[in-house]
């Protein structure tokens, strides 16, 4: 240890600390959305909201303050601690915004209404999740407000800004408003376009759950997923979660249809294998973290959307289907999955939104969240709000609020301030995958005999090697010449969906 870097080397410590509850909070979490007994529910809230406030502590301890600001004095570190160093202080300033009764209430709340919302959502019943939804945004708005002076920015934005650092509503703004400008035009054109094409011939209706999970395990390791270091479960909403060195995935599935959940799980893939590439060396600092949720989303984007619906995966993949569900003929060919997973018609649940209708579903919840965050919009006038807002976006009003404002676990979950980074993750992924095949012509032809080296390894290198040592923007531009462009994405929409590649 260096002496001119005491005070550094201390932090380092007390972040490694931290890292380890997290990782344990990782856990618990992921336990309680699969495998808990339901009448483990209060004493796992009591274990995770100790356990948050415990985090709460150790990153509101007087003492880090003090030492925080000795080792930001500290001469001759090195890049990755200074940026570490950064992405402390960002911590930092969360973290003492808030008092520790307001995380523990947070935490309790959240915990509850997630609960609640396991058994309101399918059965359709909003009235029942209302006054747990409304104790956890009046506690985000607290949380928000706390936030926003230390931060310089909204409400709303310091909710953001824990997702996605430094974003910010005035370059939020300009892009979801021009993809909502440019949808309303193109969504007819491909529906045009698409009509014109043969209808996607039946897969059949009984494809066996354990057959899914093989393939979806397979799949998993032909992307790169190291099973020694993570696993796959069921949980009635899919998520990439869990530990360190311990990533935890999960799907749900139908036997009456394997394309939904095959996808799923390679979505969460793109997720694993980043938290599995993340830097080596950081991997209890912040700045071996994951650099944002926006960038975390584009890497499952990538696999999902970019490589797994690509025509030379498909070709990889028909074979694979043939052989896993025995089945056999045009229905079985690459073409036909083509037409199955690029198949476009607005529907009312996101997560099984196709690629063009799908920023409209965020872009709906980004403009319901910011209104309520705003006390603009009372939580008993959602529905409405969703069914109007839906309306106006892609033309169809959902049946009833399970198809509705209650689909999504977020806003129960306490995920205010999550949603615009699957949208800015999608106009990332876009941009990444454009670049990686333009710096290796191999990424294509590698998709279409399953070899995802190409394109992980380059993933590797430019984005998860990286982990926070730079800004979202930052890495973008480094990685493709540019910071983000929604450009790219209209184009890969453009090519896609008018042109067929």
């Amino acid at each position: 240890m260096s002496p001119e870097h005491i005070a550094y080397t201390e932090v380092e410590r007390r972040f490694t600390r931290l890292a380890t509850v997290n990782d344990a909070l990782g856990i618990l979490d992921w336990d309680s959305q699969t495998m808990m007994p339901a009448g483990a529910a209060d004493g796992r809230t009591a274990q995770l909201a100790t356990l948050r406030v415990l985090a709460h502590e150790l990153l509101t301890d007087p003492w880090l303050a003090d030492r925080l600001a000795a080792a930001e004095a500290e001469p001759e570190l090195s890049v990755w601690q200074r940026a570490n160093l950064r992405e402390m202080r960002h911590a930092w300033v969360h973290a003492n915004a808030v008092p520790s009764e307001l995380v523990e209430a947070s935490s309790r709340a959240t915990s509850a209404c997630e609960m609640i919302w396991r058994t309101a959502r399918p059965a359709n019943d909003f009235g029942a999740l209302l006054p747990a939804l409304t104790e956890v945004l009046d506690l985000q708005r607290a949380i928000g407000a706390a936030k926003a002076p230390a931060l310089g920015c909204s409400p709303y934005e310091a909710l953001l800004d824990a997702y996605e650092p430094g974003a910010r509503a005035a370059a939020l703004d300009p892009l979801f408003d021009s993809l909502a400008a440019f949808l309303p035009d193109f969504l007819p054109r491909v529906l045009e376009r698409q009509a014109g094409l043969p209808a996607p011939r039946a897969l059949g209706r009984h494809f066996p759950v354990e057959a899914q999970r093989a393939l979806g395990e397979r799949l998993m390791r032909v992307v790169g997923f190291d099973f020694n270091r993570g696993r796959l479960d069921i949980s009635l909403h899919p998520f990439c979660g869990g530990a360190t060195n311990d990533v935890r995935l999960t799907t749900r599935y139908d036997d009456s249809d394997f394309t939904v959940s095959l996808m799923g799980v390679l979505h969460e893939t793109g997720h694993a294998v980043y938290e599995q590439g993340r830097p080596a060396a950081w991997l209890t600092q912040p700045v071996g973290a994951a650099r944002g949720m926006a960038i975390h989303e584009s890497q499952s984007l990538m696999i999902e959307m970019q490589a797994a619906r690509s025509r030379p995966f498909l070709e990889f993949l028909a074979p694979l289907l043939r052989q896993t569900f025995g089945h056999d003929g045009p229905a079985w060919q690459a073409d036909n999955l083509w037409r199955h997973y690029t198949r476009v018609e607005p529907g009312f649940i996101r997560v099984h939104a196709d690629e063009v209708t799908y920023p409209a579903h965020v872009i709906l919840r980004y403009r319901l969240e910011r209104a309520m965050i705003a006390g603009d919009l009372a939580p008993a006038d959602l529905p409405a709000a969703w069914n109007d807002g839906l309306r106006g976006l892609l033309g169809i009003t959902p049946p009833d609020d399970r198809q509705g404002c209650l689909q999504d676990i977020h806003w129960p979950s306490g995920g205010w301030g999550y949603f615009p980074t699957y949208t800015l993750g999608a106009a990332i992924a876009a941009q990444l995958f454009e670049a990686a095949c333009r710096a290796d012509p191999g990424v294509l032809p590698g998709l279409g005999r399953g070899d995802f080296v190409p394109l992980v390894g380059w993933l590797r290198t430019h984005v998860h090697a990286k982990g926070s040592l730079l800004a979202t923007n930052d890495l973008l531009t480094a990685a493709t010449g540019r910071p983000l462009d929604a450009a790219c994405y209209r184009r890969h929409l453009e090519r896609r969906y008018l042109d067929g590649d």
